[in-house]
């Protein structure tokens, strides 16, 4: 019986063999030329920590120009709205500051002014003629998920938290079709350990490629793919000249930043897409430029710790 199954299998194997030269056998190969081949490059768990901190302590202020799409909703929640691309001016300070307005195409009209200063935040919608004030830690589940958006979740995308010396990391590869990357993990410690953030690495480039935010009991609080890094002008960082007339020498300046930049917020239901036009880093901003006041005749919308927006109560005993 031995016999007669190593022969079958030696049968088999034959054939098999025999057909992988013809047009109908079962495996085929193909060549991928050598220029075409993806380079996957090695780095070390020490090298990318060093490469991650130097943008996220470096980087101190952000001013852009972008073309910025929204999209509200998703096919999990049943509908997607698709928002036309508006051209907005971005402003951005350690350690939450954040100015951004956003204009209609051609005809320049501001479709929103949002600002926050790391504590409580302001939108104004000319359009609805609303001023909305809250708490940047207000999480709302709303039913129109575009009113999620907080300027806060653009300052996570754009300013880095540093990963610190006393924080666990873990470190590991992961390939896919698209490609290979490396990818630091950051736990949070306490009571029962969780993840607080993941940081990718493209290999064929060895930069950040995506940043995964967590809270609490594993839930994904903001996803961000970053691409499209191209160099920055000499001096666009704003470090170079600060070590002249014997002043400490500067710090490294950083050399790079990414042209595209895609925030996804899962439980706010939104998505924000970012293609930055011009930028530049480590102006001095004057402290006037973050500030937003509510404009004549709009209606000021308080949004309270629960999420709930309400209408100020008018004092009777005035006029």
């Amino acid at each position: 019986m031995q016999r007669v199954l190593t022969c079958v299998v030696l049968a088999t194997v034959a054939v098999i063999s025999c057909s992988c030269g013809s047009t109908t056998g079962v495996k085929t190969k193909t060549k991928v030329d050598t220029a075409q081949r993806p380079v996957a490059q090695d780095a070390t768990k020490e090298e990318l920590l060093e490469k991650y901190n130097h943008i996220a302590l470096n980087v101190k202020t952000v001013n852009m120009t972008v073309q910025l799409k929204p999209t509200a909703g998703s096919k999990y929640s049943g509908v997607i709205d698709e928002y036309h691309e508006v051209k907005a001016f971005l402003l951005a300070a350690r350690p939450g500051k954040i100015r951004m307005i956003g204009q209609a195409p051609v005809i320049g009209t501001t479709v929103f002014d949002m600002a926050s200063d790391g504590t409580t935040f302001h939108v104004s919608i000319p359009s609805k003629n609303k001023f909305l004030v809250g708490p940047v830690a207000v999480e709302r589940a709303s039913n129109k998920p575009i009113e999620n958006l907080r300027p806060q979740h653009l300052v996570d995308a754009l300013l880095w938290n540093e990963i610190r010396k006393q924080e666990t990391v873990l470190f590991e590869e992961f390939n896919d079709e698209i490609g290979r990357y490396y990818v630091l993990t950051v736990l949070r410690g306490g009571y029962q350990t969780e993840i607080l953030r993941k940081v990718w690495f493209d290999r064929a480039n060895l930069e950040v490629s995506r940043l995964q935010n967590f809270g609490p009991r594993g839930v994904l609080l903001s996803d961000v793919h970053v691409s499209d890094w191209q160099p920055l002008e000499a001096g666009i960082s704003g470090a170079a000249d600060a070590a002249a007339n014997g002043a400490p020498a500067a710090p490294r300046p950083v050399a790079a930043f990414p042209r595209a930049i895609r925030i996804e917020r899962p439980h706010d239901d939104y998505r924000l897409d970012l293609l930055i036009q011009k930028v530049s880093l480590n102006e001095e901003v004057p402290a006037a430029r973050f500030k937003l006041e509510q404009p004549a005749g709009a209606e000021l919308v308080e949004v309270n710790d629960d999420g709930e927006e309400k209408k100020p109560v008018k004092d009777s005993s005035k006029p």
